[in-house]
């Protein structure tokens, strides 16, 4: 339920994007451009990634997210989520690897709606090979 809602949300921000292209944060983010999504990349180590801009703080970002996916250590998550709850971001999308017990019992005290058993990237993939 709660991923199909998130996937039909159209605006969504990588926190964590990266020019590595071996990486999850790049290969995320490029996902979901080539997914039609209306996609922002958030690391203050980049001012651009291929040509598109990168924003430092979610707090930067020239529109409201409908959809955050981090892609950071839990430590990063957990700073995240104090900035999505000042935004008004109600879903967050944690991939493997970024979240640990505090961050999980964080996002549920502050009532995101979120998921975190579970890959965007892996999910994109699945849904291009069904169509």
């Amino acid at each position: 339920m709660i991923k199909q809602e998130m996937l039909d949300k159209k605006i969504w921000a990588v926190v964590g994007v990266t020019a590595n292209e071996r990486k999850y944060g790049y290969k995320i983010w490029r996902k979901l451009m080539e997914h039609g999504y209306e996609t922002y990349g958030v690391n203050p180590n980049y001012d651009e990634i291929q040509g598109h801009r990168i924003y430092d703080s979610l707090r930067e970002l020239p529109k409201k997210i409908d959809v955050i996916d981090i892609v950071v250590p839990p430590k990063i998550s957990l700073n995240t989520l104090d900035d999505a709850k000042e935004l008004g971001i109600e879903y967050i999308w944690l991939q493997p690897g970024t979240f640990n017990e505090e961050v999980i019992e964080k996002a549920k005290a502050s009532d995101y709606r979120f998921l975190y058993d579970d890959c965007i990237l892996a999910t994109l993939i699945k849904m291009e090979k069904e169509a």
